[in-house]
């Protein structure tokens, strides 16, 4: 037994299959127009998955809709919405890890790019522990060693003495000493 318009929300809400059958029927036009809109650029298989997460998500979330029939267009309209946004997000970042594998396998065979790749890691595990010193260190590391200002320049510019700079400086590279062996340790 098919479900009336009328009554549909209804039954959805009670978890009805006929509901949902009659649901997939009046809308999988609106929602795969929706999906194909955004994953323009994505595979069928994207697309067919995205379709399948809005279907999913008004079943589960039905009892959620609030509103007359005029209002579930919009509702499901949304859902496959952001679904479909959510999908195209998940194939960028998909592409962007596999573009960077490729980059870093095709670049592994040179001579040297292992060491690069080291180098690159514990400059992100510093910058990482960098990012846990206080305010004021912070500033005072990333102009010495990212912006190579001479100490007497972070001084000036941060209002501070030449030996405050110096003193940061120095308990700063203690701290992180500590973290980054810790670290170690923990590995």
């Amino acid at each position: 037994m098919k479900s009336s318009p009328t009554n549909f929300i209804k039954r959805l809400k009670k978890k009805k299959e006929d509901a949902l059958e009659y649901v997939i029927d009046a809308y999988m036009p609106l929602v795969k127009t929706i999906a194909m809109k955004i994953l323009h650029n994505g595979n069928r298989l994207d697309v067919d998955e995205c379709i399948n997460d809005v279907f999913l998500t008004v079943w589960q979330n039905a009892h959620q809709f609030k509103g007359e029939k005029e209002d579930f267009k919009k509702w499901i309209g949304m859902i496959a919405k952001y679904k479909a946004i959510d999908r195209y997000r998940m194939a960028e970042r998909r592409n962007a890890r596999e573009q960077q594998d490729e980059y870093i396998l095709a670049t592994s065979s040179t001579p040297g790019t292992e060491i690069s790749i080291l180098r690159q890691e514990e400059k992100n595990e510093l910058l990482a522990a960098i990012s846990q010193l206080e305010e004021l260190d912070r500033d005072i590391f990333m102009m010495k060693y990212y912006l190579e200002l001479t100490n007497m320049e972070i001084a000036n510019q941060l209002n501070l003495s030449k030996a405050a700079v110096d003193n940061r400086l120095y308990r700063g590279k203690k701290k992180l000493a500590t973290t980054m062996k810790l670290k170690e340790r923990l590995v």
